[in-house]
Order: structure tokens, then sequence, then C-alpha cells
């Protein structure tokens, strides 16, 4: 099969060939409990050859690593490349044509869907899915301290500077029997726009007090100290005693973390809390129609188990693209990253929760559906 070169920004795709083979009326060794029907068909009816190019949130990127490594296991002569320069990052890359699709953290403003039908070919923009589920950790470097109680509006009041020691009534009176030290609290966060920041704002602002700031990407609490990207700020956390962060779960390590007040209970992060508030919160205002799966997460829950300090992140995607073969890479690779196994994969190397089967079988429905000019 031919393939037409491609001459705009977009070449960043770099398809080199691909061809597209029927699959056999049987395919035995599959394993049906493990994904989808759908998901099986994405890795055994399309041969595929070539580079594919995203860029986006950093949180993604231990998953990614499992989604890259997992599809290029099945598709050998296939690249993904992925640079997790963050959320904001990601979207400008994508906008302006240098890849393929997005990771992001939070949903595209109304200037972004815009800028979204010039740079996708038709007039039918770009559209978020939702293939990333985690806790956002509280995380914190006290030592011989594995876990602190803190509500919204004293996790607030430390990182807009109020409470400036450890060993503050605050944090004290929601931690009897632990020995806080009358240290310095130093809190940390991202340098660079970031979707992790945006979500971890949006929590502040909706279910505390007295946080007082919009939320959004670009940091806007105490000055403190500063990271560029996921990594830098954990590792600023793990080398300073007496420092408080915000990090994507998966990247919590061996560092402290906080159990968060939902209710009259405090609950700590795991992929079964943080999925319990995602199948809860309601779609999105604005989006840009129904194979738009963007959602409005319910940050002030008090539903029991419910995490609410939860990130959902996405990939952005056009809904047609001018050339075939890019066409195909994005959605063979999204299609695995939605499967079972893809979903599975995150989970074991970075702690996510998996989407559910009808969420998993409605995107496949919605790559189905992408065209190609």
């Amino acid at each position: 099969m031919k393939i037409a070169k491609r001459t705009g920004a977009v070449a960043t795709a770099a398809v080199l060939s691909l061809a597209l083979a029927a699959c056999s009326a049987s395919n035995e060794g599959s394993d049906e409990s493990s994904a989808p029907a759908s998901s099986d068909d994405t890795t055994t009816t399309v041969e595929l050859s070539g580079s594919l190019n995203g860029a986006g949130a950093s949180s993604q990127e231990s998953a990614m690593e499992a989604w890259r490594a997992g599809f290029q296991s099945l598709n050998a002569d296939v690249t993904v490349n992925y640079d997790p320069v963050g959320s904001g990052g990601g979207r400008t890359q994508f906008l302006d044509g240098a890849t393929s699709f997005a990771g992001s953290d939070s949903l595209m403003d109304s200037e972004e869907y815009e800028l979204a039908v010039g740079r996708c070919d038709g007039e039918s923009g770009a559209i978020h899915l939702p293939m990333y589920i985690s806790p956002i950790a509280v995380i914190f470097n006290l030592p011989g301290v594995d876990s602190l109680n803190m509500d919204a509006d004293t996790i607030a009041d430390i990182f807009n500077g109020e409470i400036t020691s450890w060993d503050d009534e605050a944090i004290a009176s929601q931690n009897e029997g632990v020995e806080l030290p009358s240290s310095t609290i130093t809190i940390v966060h991202r340098a660079d726009e970031s979707g992790t920041t945006e979500n971890f704002t949006d929590y502040l602002s909706k279910a505390s007090t007295t946080w007082g700031h919009e939320a959004s990407g670009d940091w806007a609490g105490a000055a403190g100290e500063s990271g560029q990207g996921t990594s830098a700020l954990v590792q600023i956390v793990q080398d300073t005693e007496g420092t408080i962060g915000y990090a994507d779960a998966s990247r919590a390590g061996d560092l402290g973390t906080v159990a968060v007040k939902v209710g009259e209970e405090y609950v700590p992060f795991s992929p079964e809390a943080a999925a319990a508030v995602v199948d809860a919160s309601p779609a999105a205002e604005g989006t840009n129609g129904a194979n738009d799966l963007a959602i409005e997460l319910d940050r002030t829950t008090t539903a029991a188990g419910a995490y609410p300090l939860v990130l959902v992140s996405y990939h952005i995607l056009c809904q047609q693209y001018d050339d075939e073969a890019e066409r195909t890479l994005v959605t063979e690779f999204l299609k695995y990253v939605a499967s079972a196994d893809g979903q599975g994969q995150a989970a074991s190397a970075a702690g996510s929760s998996p989407i559910s089967a009808t969420l998993s079988e409605r995107i496949t429905g919605i790559l189905d559906e992408i065209a190609a000019a």
C-alpha cells in the first residue's frame, strides 16, 4: 500500500510503511478473560511499521513505558516515542502539529479546542479519551513517619504557607500518638505548567475553605521549592527532610503519604478509592460532542472509601487525520492502551486504576470512528 509523504509539521509521525492484513477466522490461544473481545482484535488484524510520536503528562510516564513496551512487543516494526514534557507542553506540541497525540492531566480550554480545529484535518477537531486513572499523593519526608491524616483545610494551609511547623496543632490534632518534630515545613511544587498541579489545586479550591485560588496548572500557592516535572519534584522531597509535595501516587515510593479526610473518615490513596470517585463523576461541560469523554471530577464527595484527590489523565487526538498511516498507528496504539492487557500493564507498572471494560469498549468504538482524509 502506497503511503503519501507528509509535508506539514505532523511529519513527526514519520510512518515508514503500513500494510493491512486480514485476520484468519480463528485465533488460537486467545485469553477471553483478560480483555474485551475488541482489544484482542487490535493486536491481530493489523500489521504496522513506523514511528508514532506523543508528548505530555509526566504522570503517565511509568504507564507509558509499559504501554510502549507492550505494544512494541506485539508490533516489532513500530517505535512509539513519548516525551514526558508535562500536560501543557504536550498539548502545545500536539496543537502545533509536532506530535500525533498528547497526554494531558487537564482538559483543553476553549481556545485550545479552536486551535485543534485548525490542527486536525477537517472541522471535527480533537477529543479527550480517559486512559489513566490515578490518585495524587500528598508526599512528605519525615523520618519515622509513614502516614499522616489531614483534612483539606490543613493541606491548603500548608501549601499556602499558613502552617509552617510540623507540630502545628492543626496537624497534631488529627494525628494523636504520632511524634511530630518542631522543624519547619518546606513545600515543594511543580515549576512547569502541570496537569497534576491543576488537579491538586482543583481539589484544594473545591474541598477546602481556605485555599483562595482558582484551579490552575501554574502554581499559585506559597513559594517553597520547585521542580521541573514529576521526577524533579519527587527527587527534592526524597533528598530533603521536612519537605512536603504532591505527585502521581505511582511515584510516591517509600515517602510518607497523607490520608485525606472524606466525610468522617481518613482515606489513604489506592486505585480502588480513586476509581470510586471517577465512577461517581459527571461528564464535563463544553466538550466536543459525544465522543469527547472528558469528565468533571467530584472533589467534595463524602462517599465511604472514595479518595477525591485523583487525577484522570487523557489522550488527546484528532477526530480526523489527513494521513491514513498516521491515523492507523494512533488508533491501534490507543486501542492497546485501552485494552485489558494495556490497562493491566499500567496498573502493574504505575499502580493506576484500570478503566472499566465498559469504558474500554466505548473507547475502542470511538477509535474505530477516527477518520482519515
